[in-house]
């Protein structure tokens, strides 16, 4: 579990709150409290104690350089206490905000320097609670969720508090 001070990189995707509701369903455990289904672009991100207005305009000319976009969640990625929905939609923002700070390890460099961008449903669960929270999510895939901001997350110890939305930017037409 993260230490208070965390902070993060997130994309919220509020029309994915059936998967959540899906891993709930099979164990309210499986769904970490205090966050909205999202794609996480970078975690852990800088110490809040970090965090400057500098950052703060880093972070909103990050989300100006890429599109709001639909992201289409339709292949689960499953592993031992793990249920995600991939989203490559997201993949090119995820990227650039680990190409930006660089000094940042996401996931402590357990999973390379550019992870996967997926909405993790399911976490910590026996492999027959991933089982039951595969069967319900592959009922509701796939779906497609607009991303349109990028959020500044920090975990307080009243939970995970907004910092900073930045409005991804607005595709040409």
């Amino acid at each position: 579990m993260p230490a208070p001070g965390t902070s993060a990189l997130v994309v919220e995707l509020p029309a994915a709150a059936g998967l959540f509701e899906a891993a709930v369903a099979v164990s309210p455990a499986l769904v970490r409290p205090g966050l909205p289904p999202h794609v996480t672009a970078l975690y852990p991100f800088l110490p809040a104690t970090e965090l400057t207005d500098e950052v703060d305009a880093a972070v909103t000319a990050l989300a100006a350089a890429h599109e709001a976009v639909d992201v289409a969640l339709g292949d689960l990625v499953v592993a031992p206490g793990f249920v995600a929905a991939a989203a490559p939609a997201l993949q090119p923002l995820a990227d650039a905000a680990c190409d930006r700070w660089p000094g940042v390890q996401p996931y402590g460099g357990r999973f390379g320097a550019h992870p996967p961008a997926h909405l993790t449903v399911a976490m910590g669960g026996s492999d027959e609670q991933n089982t039951e929270v595969t069967k319900l999510v592959e009922q509701l895939l796939p779906l497609t969720a607009r991303a349109e901001a990028l959020h500044l997350v920090v975990l307080t110890e009243q939970g995970w508090q907004l910092r900073l939305t930045a409005a991804l930017a607005t595709p040409a037409r």
